[in-house]
Protein backbone atom coordinates (compact mmCIF):
# COMPACT_ATOMS: atom_id res chain seq x y z
CA UNK A 1 0.00 0.00 0.00
CA UNK A 2 1.29 3.44 -1.12
CA UNK A 3 1.99 6.27 0.92
CA UNK A 4 -0.60 8.27 -1.68
CA UNK A 5 -3.28 5.64 -0.46
CA UNK A 6 -2.50 5.78 3.04
CA UNK A 7 -3.05 9.22 2.73
CA UNK A 8 -6.19 9.29 1.56
CA UNK A 9 -7.10 6.51 3.73
CA UNK A 10 -6.36 8.18 7.43
CA UNK A 11 -7.86 11.51 5.56
CA UNK A 12 -11.15 9.96 5.08
CA UNK A 13 -11.21 8.83 8.64
CA UNK A 14 -9.75 11.87 9.78
CA UNK A 15 -12.77 13.98 8.32
CA UNK A 16 -15.69 11.13 8.74
CA UNK A 17 -14.82 11.64 12.83
CA UNK A 18 -14.39 15.30 12.02
CA UNK A 19 -18.31 15.51 10.91
CA UNK A 20 -19.04 12.81 13.97
CA UNK A 21 -17.48 15.37 16.45
CA UNK A 22 -19.22 18.16 14.83
CA UNK A 23 -22.48 17.14 14.66
CA UNK A 24 -22.41 15.18 18.00
CA UNK A 25 -21.08 18.60 19.89
CA UNK A 26 -20.92 21.30 17.56
CA UNK A 27 -18.26 23.33 15.86
CA UNK A 28 -15.74 24.76 18.18
CA UNK A 29 -15.10 28.12 18.47
CA UNK A 30 -11.80 27.81 20.20
CA UNK A 31 -8.91 28.94 18.37
CA UNK A 32 -6.57 26.55 20.39
CA UNK A 33 -8.57 23.38 19.70
CA UNK A 34 -9.23 25.20 15.92
CA UNK A 35 -5.39 25.03 15.27
CA UNK A 36 -5.06 21.66 16.51
CA UNK A 37 -7.21 20.41 14.13
CA UNK A 38 -5.81 22.00 11.21
CA UNK A 39 -2.00 21.21 12.43
CA UNK A 40 -2.92 17.37 12.17
CA UNK A 41 -4.94 17.78 9.23
CA UNK A 42 -1.43 19.18 7.48
CA UNK A 43 0.66 16.35 9.44
CA UNK A 44 -1.93 13.96 7.73
CA UNK A 45 -0.79 15.57 4.10
CA UNK A 46 3.13 14.97 5.24
CA UNK A 47 3.15 11.50 5.59
CA UNK A 48 5.30 9.63 4.00
CA UNK A 49 7.20 12.94 2.42
CA UNK A 50 9.82 13.31 4.91
CA UNK A 51 9.75 14.52 8.42
CA UNK A 52 11.55 17.61 7.10
CA UNK A 53 7.95 19.01 6.09
CA UNK A 54 6.29 17.87 9.04
CA UNK A 55 8.83 19.75 11.12
CA UNK A 56 7.80 23.06 9.00
CA UNK A 57 3.82 22.43 9.94
CA UNK A 58 5.15 22.60 13.44
CA UNK A 59 7.85 25.61 12.60
CA UNK A 60 4.85 27.66 10.45
CA UNK A 61 1.65 26.69 12.96
CA UNK A 62 3.28 26.76 16.52
CA UNK A 63 4.08 30.88 16.32
CA UNK A 64 0.69 31.71 14.88
CA UNK A 65 -1.30 29.74 16.95
CA UNK A 66 0.54 31.50 20.03
CA UNK A 67 -0.30 35.07 18.68
CA UNK A 68 -3.71 34.31 18.14
CA UNK A 69 -3.79 32.63 21.69
CA UNK A 70 -2.26 35.95 23.35
CA UNK A 71 -5.03 37.97 21.34
CA UNK A 72 -7.65 35.71 22.73
CA UNK A 73 -6.69 36.37 26.25
CA UNK A 74 -5.74 39.77 25.92
CA UNK A 75 -9.23 41.12 24.80
CA UNK A 76 -10.09 40.70 28.25
CA UNK A 77 -7.58 43.99 28.88
CA UNK A 78 -10.65 46.00 27.21
CA UNK A 79 -12.78 45.55 30.56
CA UNK A 80 -9.88 46.01 32.62
CA UNK A 81 -7.93 49.41 31.27
CA UNK A 82 -11.03 51.64 32.65
CA UNK A 83 -12.22 53.55 29.51
CA UNK A 84 -15.93 55.01 28.87
CA UNK A 85 -17.96 52.52 27.46
CA UNK A 86 -20.02 53.63 24.34
CA UNK A 87 -23.59 52.73 24.20
CA UNK A 88 -26.30 55.33 23.77
CA UNK A 89 -23.44 57.56 21.54
CA UNK A 90 -23.30 55.10 19.02
CA UNK A 91 -26.99 53.90 18.98
CA UNK A 92 -27.93 57.87 18.48
CA UNK A 93 -25.00 57.55 15.57
CA UNK A 94 -26.81 54.46 13.89
CA UNK A 95 -29.98 56.25 14.02
CA UNK A 96 -28.56 59.02 12.51
CA UNK A 97 -27.36 57.07 9.49
CA UNK A 98 -30.62 55.46 8.78
CA UNK A 99 -32.98 58.41 9.43
CA UNK A 100 -34.22 57.80 12.73
CA UNK A 101 -34.23 53.53 12.38
CA UNK A 102 -32.21 51.24 14.14
CA UNK A 103 -31.39 48.55 11.67
CA UNK A 104 -30.79 45.62 14.49
CA UNK A 105 -34.51 46.93 15.54
CA UNK A 106 -35.75 47.05 11.95
CA UNK A 107 -34.57 43.67 10.78
CA UNK A 108 -36.08 41.44 13.88
CA UNK A 109 -39.15 43.59 13.82
CA UNK A 110 -40.05 41.89 10.36
CA UNK A 111 -38.00 38.53 10.44
CA UNK A 112 -37.94 37.38 14.08
CA UNK A 113 -40.60 35.43 15.60
CA UNK A 114 -40.30 34.44 19.47
CA UNK A 115 -42.19 31.22 19.58
CA UNK A 116 -40.39 30.10 15.95
CA UNK A 117 -37.52 29.39 14.27
CA UNK A 118 -37.26 30.14 10.29
CA UNK A 119 -34.28 28.33 7.76
CA UNK A 120 -33.01 31.77 7.58
CA UNK A 121 -32.70 31.78 11.29
CA UNK A 122 -30.49 28.54 10.49
CA UNK A 123 -28.53 30.04 7.24
CA UNK A 124 -28.12 33.01 9.86
CA UNK A 125 -25.91 30.82 12.35
CA UNK A 126 -24.36 28.74 9.77
CA UNK A 127 -22.86 31.96 8.32
CA UNK A 128 -22.15 33.62 11.87
CA UNK A 129 -20.67 30.16 12.99
CA UNK A 130 -18.52 30.14 9.47
CA UNK A 131 -16.07 32.95 11.16
CA UNK A 132 -14.40 30.54 13.33
CA UNK A 133 -13.75 28.06 10.64
CA UNK A 134 -13.26 29.76 7.25
CA UNK A 135 -9.69 31.51 8.39
CA UNK A 136 -8.01 28.50 9.73
CA UNK A 137 -9.42 26.29 7.08
CA UNK A 138 -8.16 28.75 4.18
CA UNK A 139 -4.87 29.16 6.10
CA UNK A 140 -4.69 25.43 5.57
CA UNK A 141 -5.49 25.81 2.27
CA UNK A 142 -2.67 28.26 1.01
CA UNK A 143 -0.08 26.89 3.22
CA UNK A 144 -0.93 23.11 0.98
CA UNK A 145 -0.76 25.43 -2.23
CA UNK A 146 1.98 27.70 -1.40
CA UNK A 147 3.68 29.11 2.07
CA UNK A 148 4.14 32.19 -0.08
CA UNK A 149 0.91 32.76 0.24
CA UNK A 150 0.33 31.14 3.64
CA UNK A 151 2.32 33.56 4.52
CA UNK A 152 1.16 37.06 2.86
CA UNK A 153 -2.75 35.65 4.39
CA UNK A 154 -1.37 34.70 8.03
CA UNK A 155 0.49 38.87 8.53
CA UNK A 156 -3.14 40.47 6.83
CA UNK A 157 -4.93 37.97 9.93
CA UNK A 158 -2.53 38.77 12.44
CA UNK A 159 -2.46 42.63 11.84
CA UNK A 160 -5.72 43.23 11.17
CA UNK A 161 -6.16 41.08 14.53
CA UNK A 162 -3.81 43.22 16.64
CA UNK A 163 -5.22 46.69 15.09
CA UNK A 164 -9.14 45.09 16.11
CA UNK A 165 -7.54 44.53 20.12
CA UNK A 166 -6.16 48.13 19.80
CA UNK A 167 -9.43 49.36 19.48
CA UNK A 168 -11.27 47.21 21.44
CA UNK A 169 -9.15 48.23 24.50
CA UNK A 170 -9.27 51.89 23.61
CA UNK A 171 -12.86 52.28 22.32
CA UNK A 172 -14.76 49.81 24.29
CA UNK A 173 -18.23 49.36 22.71
CA UNK A 174 -21.76 47.62 23.65
CA UNK A 175 -23.26 45.82 20.50
CA UNK A 176 -27.11 45.54 20.08
CA UNK A 177 -28.17 43.43 22.15
CA UNK A 178 -26.13 44.52 25.42
CA UNK A 179 -27.47 48.41 24.62
CA UNK A 180 -30.87 47.12 24.46
CA UNK A 181 -30.31 45.12 28.08
CA UNK A 182 -29.14 48.54 29.27
CA UNK A 183 -32.19 50.65 27.93
CA UNK A 184 -30.64 52.46 24.86
CA UNK A 185 -32.45 50.52 22.66
CA UNK A 186 -36.19 48.41 22.37
CA UNK A 187 -35.59 44.88 22.95
CA UNK A 188 -32.87 43.22 20.26
CA UNK A 189 -33.04 39.38 20.88
CA UNK A 190 -29.43 38.21 20.35
CA UNK A 191 -30.40 35.27 17.62
CA UNK A 192 -26.63 34.36 16.46
CA UNK A 193 -26.71 30.60 18.03
CA UNK A 194 -30.71 30.40 17.21
CA UNK A 195 -30.58 28.49 14.37
CA UNK A 196 -29.20 25.37 15.82
CA UNK A 197 -32.45 24.61 16.91
CA UNK A 198 -34.09 24.48 13.19
CA UNK A 199 -32.12 21.47 12.92
CA UNK A 200 -32.49 20.09 16.25
CA UNK A 201 -28.97 20.94 17.51
CA UNK A 202 -29.39 22.31 20.64
CA UNK A 203 -26.08 21.20 21.99
CA UNK A 204 -24.60 23.14 19.33
CA UNK A 205 -26.57 26.27 20.39
CA UNK A 206 -25.47 25.33 23.91
CA UNK A 207 -21.84 25.41 22.96
CA UNK A 208 -21.73 28.24 21.16
CA UNK A 209 -23.95 30.49 23.55
CA UNK A 210 -21.23 28.83 25.93
CA UNK A 211 -17.84 30.15 24.27
CA UNK A 212 -19.64 33.64 23.89
CA UNK A 213 -20.59 34.04 27.70
CA UNK A 214 -17.39 32.26 28.58
CA UNK A 215 -14.41 33.30 26.14
CA UNK A 216 -15.58 36.60 24.29
CA UNK A 217 -15.30 39.84 25.23
CA UNK A 218 -19.06 41.46 25.00
CA UNK A 219 -17.65 45.03 24.71
CA UNK A 220 -15.08 44.06 21.46
CA UNK A 221 -17.58 45.35 18.72
CA UNK A 222 -16.27 48.30 17.18
CA UNK A 223 -14.59 47.20 14.52
CA UNK A 224 -16.75 44.31 13.52
CA UNK A 225 -13.93 41.68 12.71
CA UNK A 226 -16.54 38.98 12.25
CA UNK A 227 -17.06 41.10 9.29
CA UNK A 228 -13.77 42.63 8.66
CA UNK A 229 -12.44 38.57 8.32
CA UNK A 230 -14.84 37.60 5.91
CA UNK A 231 -13.71 40.30 3.69
CA UNK A 232 -9.92 39.96 4.03
CA UNK A 233 -10.92 36.52 2.90
CA UNK A 234 -13.00 37.50 0.03
CA UNK A 235 -10.09 40.20 -0.92
CA UNK A 236 -7.29 37.89 -0.75
CA UNK A 237 -8.78 34.94 -2.55
CA UNK A 238 -10.22 37.42 -5.35
CA UNK A 239 -6.63 38.75 -5.85
CA UNK A 240 -5.68 35.70 -6.61
CA UNK A 241 -8.54 35.05 -9.19
CA UNK A 242 -8.78 36.45 -12.95
CA UNK A 243 -12.09 35.17 -13.79
CA UNK A 244 -14.84 37.94 -13.53
CA UNK A 245 -16.58 34.94 -11.36
CA UNK A 246 -14.28 36.37 -8.39
CA UNK A 247 -16.86 38.74 -7.61
CA UNK A 248 -19.12 35.98 -6.21
CA UNK A 249 -16.65 35.86 -3.39
CA UNK A 250 -18.44 39.33 -2.01
CA UNK A 251 -21.24 37.55 -1.02
CA UNK A 252 -19.90 36.00 1.95
CA UNK A 253 -19.16 38.96 3.53
CA UNK A 254 -22.04 40.95 2.33
CA UNK A 255 -24.65 38.17 4.11
CA UNK A 256 -22.01 38.13 6.98
CA UNK A 257 -23.21 41.35 7.27
CA UNK A 258 -26.46 41.03 7.17
CA UNK A 259 -26.28 38.33 9.81
CA UNK A 260 -24.67 40.44 12.43
CA UNK A 261 -27.06 43.24 12.01
CA UNK A 262 -30.28 40.61 11.95
CA UNK A 263 -28.96 39.12 15.13
CA UNK A 264 -27.73 41.79 17.39
CA UNK A 265 -24.13 41.20 17.32
CA UNK A 266 -23.75 44.38 15.37
CA UNK A 267 -24.12 48.09 14.40
CA UNK A 268 -24.17 49.07 10.32
CA UNK A 269 -21.47 51.27 11.86
CA UNK A 270 -19.17 48.46 13.42
CA UNK A 271 -19.24 46.74 10.01
CA UNK A 272 -18.46 49.71 8.26
CA UNK A 273 -14.95 50.35 10.45
CA UNK A 274 -14.16 45.90 10.31
CA UNK A 275 -14.27 47.08 6.35
CA UNK A 276 -11.93 49.52 6.72
CA UNK A 277 -9.71 47.85 8.74
CA UNK A 278 -9.79 44.91 6.66
CA UNK A 279 -9.33 46.59 3.42
CA UNK A 280 -6.66 49.23 5.13
CA UNK A 281 -4.67 46.40 6.35
CA UNK A 282 -4.64 44.49 2.64
CA UNK A 283 -3.79 47.63 0.71
CA UNK A 284 -0.74 48.35 3.49
CA UNK A 285 0.37 44.87 2.97
CA UNK A 286 0.13 44.79 -0.57
CA UNK A 287 2.15 47.87 -1.22
CA UNK A 288 4.73 46.61 1.40
CA UNK A 289 4.87 43.38 -0.41
CA UNK A 290 5.52 45.18 -3.68
CA UNK A 291 8.43 47.59 -1.68
CA UNK A 292 9.89 44.45 -0.25
CA UNK A 293 9.97 42.64 -3.77
CA UNK A 294 11.03 46.04 -5.40
CA UNK A 295 14.24 46.20 -2.76
CA UNK A 296 15.52 42.55 -3.26
CA UNK A 297 14.90 42.75 -6.95
CA UNK A 298 17.24 46.40 -6.82
CA UNK A 299 19.86 44.31 -4.68
CA UNK A 300 19.72 41.19 -6.84
CA UNK A 301 20.93 43.47 -9.73
CA UNK A 302 23.09 45.65 -8.11
CA UNK A 303 25.28 43.12 -6.58
CA UNK A 304 26.60 41.19 -9.64
CA UNK A 305 27.58 44.93 -10.52
CA UNK A 306 29.71 45.88 -7.39
CA UNK A 307 31.16 42.33 -7.52
CA UNK A 308 32.54 42.95 -11.60
CA UNK A 309 33.55 46.69 -10.32
CA UNK A 310 35.62 45.01 -7.27
CA UNK A 311 37.51 42.55 -9.73
CA UNK A 312 38.32 44.56 -12.09
CA UNK A 313 41.72 46.02 -12.12
CA UNK A 314 42.32 49.78 -11.65
CA UNK A 315 44.18 52.06 -14.20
Amino acid sequence: MGWHRIRIACAVAYFGLLAFWFVAEGVPTDRKQLSYLVVIGLAISCLGRGWRRLLWVVIDWLPFTLVLMFYDSSRALADTMGMPLHEQDIEQAERWLFGGVDPSVWLQAHLYTPLHVHWYDALATLIYTSHFVVTPVLAAVLWLRQRQLWLRYISRVIVLSFAGLATYILFPEAPPWLAARDGYLPPIARLSARGWEYVHAGFAHRLLVAGQNGGSNPVAAMPSLHFGFSLLAALFVAGLLRSRWRLLLYIYPLLMGLTLVYTGEHYVLDLIFGGLYAGSVHLALIRSERWWQERRLRRTAIGPMDTATELTPAG
